[in-house]
């Protein structure tokens, strides 16, 4: 059996879902070790994975707060000043050398996410093993070509100096080095791919992966009131980040008074939120959406990859207000199959929203193939292991772990 190393980084959407797929591999007898946010070790160590923590949560919560202040930031030089204060070239580099003391000769697999996955791409060089991308959403390959120009421009020296002291070179081909895992996964289904520009040949689609589906399912009893009353409330979610505009919740919230209609907010950041809350709007710093989706009237939310998954699996009314990353292409997709609504943001306006929601519940959406696939998490698995042959045909010269 095979060591399988996963990085990942981001909110719930971008690790629960490589939590799932190493569960998988888990069970299937491997050794699975997470490189991941401190934040995420129990979700890490409940799914019987072992965690190499590459920050403190204090750490986490400094970089979620500066890098919403990134949001939206069409200075790319903000990006290296992000990478600066938040210490995300020695992350990258504790990374690398994690992987490399981990690492077993022709038995090691490498697993990371395209926008973020540098420290896997180094190591996979350093190491000559085979590395795999998981994407969660097709945005994050269709953005690659733009990333690695990004860090062609402002970062390149910041990650070259990591794989110096790993004893690699630099960089020389950034678009051709951003793209070399040995294979690609997407972590959606074969209609939603094709809702939108395709994901580049040779991808595998897997079906969504959804991040929810082995947590808890405990509805907090003040919640658990809203959703037993005459009157179903609306689900209101920005994700567990905060990457949002301030105005995101203010907006929701006036729309659903206006439709009459109870709120429950799942916001784990009570800053976002209007304060005080209107009667009839109550906050949650977290929701099982399993639970309460399918007694949800519908649900606003961000136009994040798994909470759209989510409530398709539930057959829940969806209105994405969707701005920045990967979000608006996921609406768009939504509403070109017909299974959701969208509002860009130009366009968030309490009255807009309303309508949008108004309509949405009034003609709720058609059943789309497949929404939660059972299959989807064996499918990703199967496209980690498929790498396994190259294991055995590659001899490996790992270089000095300094």
């Amino acid at each position: 059996m095979a060591l399988i190393l996963m990085v990942i980084h981001g909110t719930d959407g971008d690790v629960l879902p490589f939590v799932r797929v190493g569960r998988a591999l888990c069970a299937r007898g491997h050794d699975v070790t997470v490189l991941t946010h401190a934040y995420y070790r129990t979700a890490v160590h409940r799914a019987g994975l072992d965690l190499v923590a590459v920050d403190t949560v204090a750490e986490y919560e400094r970089y979620l707060a500066d890098a919403a202040g990134q949001f939206g930031e069409t200075d790319i030089a903000q990006f290296r000043r992000h990478f600066d204060r938040t210490g995300l070239f020695d992350q990258l580099l504790l990374e690398c050398r994690e992987m490399l003391r981990l690492h077993r000769p022709q038995q090691t697999v490498l697993v990371g996410a395209p926008i973020s996955g540098q420290s896997v791409l180094t190591a996979a060089e350093a190491l000559d093993a085979p590395a795999v991308c998981l994407a969660a959403s097709p945005f994050q390959l269709m953005a690659l070509p733009g990333v690695a120009g990004v860090y062609r421009q402002v970062l390149a020296d910041g990650v070259d100096a990591a794989r110096a002291a790993i004893g690699l070179g630099p960089v020389t081909d950034w678009p051709g080095w951003m793209s070399s895992a040995r294979r690609y996964v997407g972590l959606w289904p074969a209609w939603f791919d094709a809702a939108g520009p395709p994901a580049p040949a040779g991808t595998d689609l897997a079906g969504f992966v959804l991040a929810d589906e082995d947590a808890p399912d405990d509805v907090p009893p003040g919640a658990r009131e809203l959703l037993a009353g005459d009157v179903a409330p609306v689900l209101v979610t920005g994700g567990t980040g905060r990457l949002l505009q301030r105005r995101f919740y203010r907006t929701a919230v006036d729309a659903i008074r206006a439709l009459g209609r109870p709120a429950l907010l799942a916001v784990r950041h009570g800053d976002l939120v209007p304060d005080p809350l209107p009667p009839g709007v109550h906050r949650f710093a977290r929701l099982p959406f399993r639970a309460v989706m399918p007694r949800a009237a519908a649900v606003v939310h961000h136009g994040g990859i798994g909470t759209l998954g989510r409530a398709l699996a539930a057959g829940t009314p969806q209105v994405a207000m969707a701005a920045g990353l990967d979000r608006p292409d996921n609406a768009r997709r939504l509403a070109a199959y017909g299974v959701g609504r969208w509002l860009p943001e130009q366009d968030w306006t309490a009255d807009a929203v309303a309508a949008a929601l108004r309509a949405a519940i009034d003609d709720p959406p058609p059943a789309v193939p497949d929404p939660l696939a059972a299959t989807s998490v064996d499918r990703a698995a199967d496209a980690v292991e498929s790498v396994l042959p190259d294991l055995t045909r590659r001899p490996e010269t790992p270089l000095s772990r300094s």
